[in-house]
């Protein structure tokens, strides 16, 4: 008998590839965007990142996203340029990526981590560049091919990638969220 949380990984994989496949779950948010803006309670971010457009959009280098809802995101990573992998093509799909809205503490912390989520990134307000002072994005890779991923903001962190969820994808969930960093 297969869990449900397994069942709830398979489901949550299912609908990621819909998504990046274009499917009717994205066609009513425009698609996938780099640099892509996400409403939070009512105000705009960004994820954490380099300046990726002319308008001070930020993003991570390689990824793509859509709001899939008020407290979840889904996106596409992409090998951009042998950034993240030496042996992959450049632009070739990596991961399609799941995020959940949410605090960091201890406690969700572990329990995200337990169910793959194992690393956070944080958001930017669009008004004035500040970090959000409370909530980050939980997300978890599902790699969709075999490559090394032996580059990005943490090269020391190499490692073979295989199709499903990445264990040791830049794996931050245990050091607490300091919007004041």
């Amino acid at each position: 008998m297969i869990s449900l949380q397994r069942r709830w990984s398979a489901a949550a994989v299912v609908i990621g590839l819909l998504l990046v496949l274009g499917g009717p779950a994205s066609a009513g948010k425009g698609g996938f965007t780099h640099g892509a803006t996400f409403d939070i309670d009512g105000e705009a971010y960004y994820l954490a990142g380099p300046v990726v457009s002319p308008d001070g959009a930020r993003d991570i280098p390689g990824h793509s996203w859509v709001q899939s809802g008020p407290r979840s995101i889904s996106g596409k990573h992409d090998n951009s340029g042998e950034f993240w992998s030496s042996d992959a093509g450049d632009g070739e799909l990596l991961y399609v990526v799941i995020g959940r809205i949410d605090t960091w503490s201890e406690e969700k912390a572990a329990r995200y981590a337990a169910k793959g989520y194992m690393h956070y990134h944080e958001f930017v307000s669009v008004e004035d560049g500040t970090l959000h002072p409370e909530l980050v994005v939980w997300l978890k890779h599902h790699a969709v091919t075999h490559f090394t991923l032996d580059g990005g903001p943490k090269p020391e962190l190499t490692h073979e990638v295989s199709p499903g969820v990445d264990y040791d994808f830049i794996p931050n969930w245990s050091v607490p969220y300091d919007p004041g960093e």
